[in-house]
């Protein structure tokens, strides 16, 4: 029996992920776009008019013409699920509003990820999380629910850290991000800042690379989620790449292993049973490269339609187990395209 189509709308249509939603909702098989939504400025204008389009792909021609209204349940009424680009500081306060009126808030926000009874999901690692909608809708008292996809530079970091743990387990893991651009949405880093330079800070980014991993290696209990035991440092770089985080990790683990066994565990990981089968479920899930050289954001972002994560340089660690270097699209799988997935798995679990 074919998936019924779904209307849904994109709140912060106009910004980078925004418009990657809007690219990656395209044809998408189970939903359709209903309504884009902007800020008070942009509201009434044409999308073309009002959205200056960053992607390498075309607007699509559907959304070209759709009017942009403002981002309110009131002005949302046909769609049953929401994907949200807005800032944190705007999620906070209207994400819980649409949730209210019983619509789904799949969103690349960062202001619900820390609560109890709300999901961050990767669903090729933790899809049984899903769980935690029912207690949410409990405990809240609302028909609707919030999903939250993790920061971009947890993403890939953390699948390949889920199929170690589920080998060999973890203890600690020190990482190096080396972020790009688009990260930072649009216009972004000011050039004279980037251009022959690193910057060795991006506020609140370290926090969210040592926290979050735990939430998603955790496990579902009927209690909520209990953290991994697992202790991360992570040092956040911006760099002059326009798309894809690589992180280089050095990982200790419950039991030494040799690169061999590390390479043989990420190649044959596979996604969470509960994700298999889902539109957006990555194929592979990882990627592990063999070159000296690899993975490269330029080379092997797209890897997977820019859903995989792509790991390499995998390699004994002088001071813990191992190390290896990880990629993934930010704003494809570690923004719209994750927020894309979990609503598909929102829909297979019948929670919609």
């Amino acid at each position: 029996m074919s998936q019924p189509i779904i209307p849904v709308a994109v709140l912060g249509a106009t910004g980078s992920v925004g418009q990657r939603f809007v690219s990656l909702l395209d044809n998408h098989p189970w939903f359709k776009v209903v309504a884009l939504a902007a800020s008070d400025r942009s509201e009434g204008k044409k999308y073309a008019e009002a959205c200056r389009w960053v992607l390498n792909d075309p607007m699509p021609d559907w959304a070209r013409e759709m009017t942009l209204v403002s981002c309110l349940p009131d002005t949302i009424r046909d769609a049953r699920i929401v994907f949200s680009a807005l800032p944190a500081d705007q999620a906070k306060d209207l994400e819980p509003q649409f949730a209210q009126a019983g619509i789904a808030v799949c969103s690349n926000a960062s202001s619900y990820r820390r609560a109890e009874d709300v999901p961050l999901l990767l669903p090729e690692v933790n899809a049984d999380h899903i769980g935690l909608i029912k207690q949410q809708r409990l405990h809240r008292g609302w028909s609707g629910a919030i999903l939250t996809n993790p920061n971009c530079t947890s993403t890939g970091l953390t699948v390949a850290l889920n199929a170690i743990q589920d080998s060999f387990g973890l203890k600690r893991a020190f990482v190096v991000s080396l972020q790009a651009l688009s990260g930072a949405g649009y216009p972004g880093v000011p050039s004279l800042d980037i251009i022959d330079n690193v910057i060795p800070n991006i506020g609140g980014e370290e926090e969210k690379v040592e926290w979050e991993p735990r939430k998603m290696l955790g496990s579902f209990t009927p209690q909520g989620i209990q953290l991994a035991d697992v202790k991360f440092s992570a040092h956040t770089n911006r760099v002059a790449v326009v798309d894809g985080h690589t992180v280089c990790a050095s990982v200790e683990l419950d039991a030494p292993a040799s690169p061999q066994e590390i390479i043989a565990a990420l190649s044959a990981y596979r996604a969470h049973p509960l994700a298999a089968g889902l539109p957006s479920t990555p194929d592979p899930v990882i990627l592990v490269r063999s070159e000296a050289d690899r993975p490269q954001p330029r080379l092997d972002r797209f890897t997977g339609k820019g859903m995989s994560t792509v790991v390499g340089r995998v390699r004994p660690d002088p001071l813990l187990h191992i190390k290896f270097v990880v990629l993934s699209h930010n704003t494809i799988r570690g923004a719209a395209g994750g927020s894309i997935y979990n609503a598909e798995l929102l829909v297979s679990e019948k929670l919609l």
